[in-house]
């Protein structure tokens, strides 16, 4: 689904909404306003969910991890993600 979303709209930047604490990860849905919701395993402590999103992003995007960076919303449920 991700995949597929980023091919056919080709952004440099997402908005993802995270939730945290989740059985598992994965992606969830693509709202209304392109924002992606993601279910992320980690807990939202000293940034253990951040690195577990880059890593799943970087995963399902097939880019290296250097590749996903979070410009905006490091402690916010709403993140900003530019794909470079």
């Amino acid at each position: 689904m991700l995949k597929k979303f980023v091919k056919q709209h080709n952004p440099n930047y997402l908005r993802i909404k995270v939730l945290p604490k989740s059985a598992k990860n994965e992606v969830v849905d693509i709202m209304d306003d392109n924002t992606i919701k993601i279910r992320i395993k980690a807990v939202p402590e000293k940034g253990k969910a951040n690195k577990e999103l880059v890593k799943f992003l970087s995963k399902e995007l097939d880019l290296p991890k250097t590749s996903v960076q979070i410009i905006s919303g490091k402690t916010d449920q709403i993140k900003l993600i530019k794909i470079v």
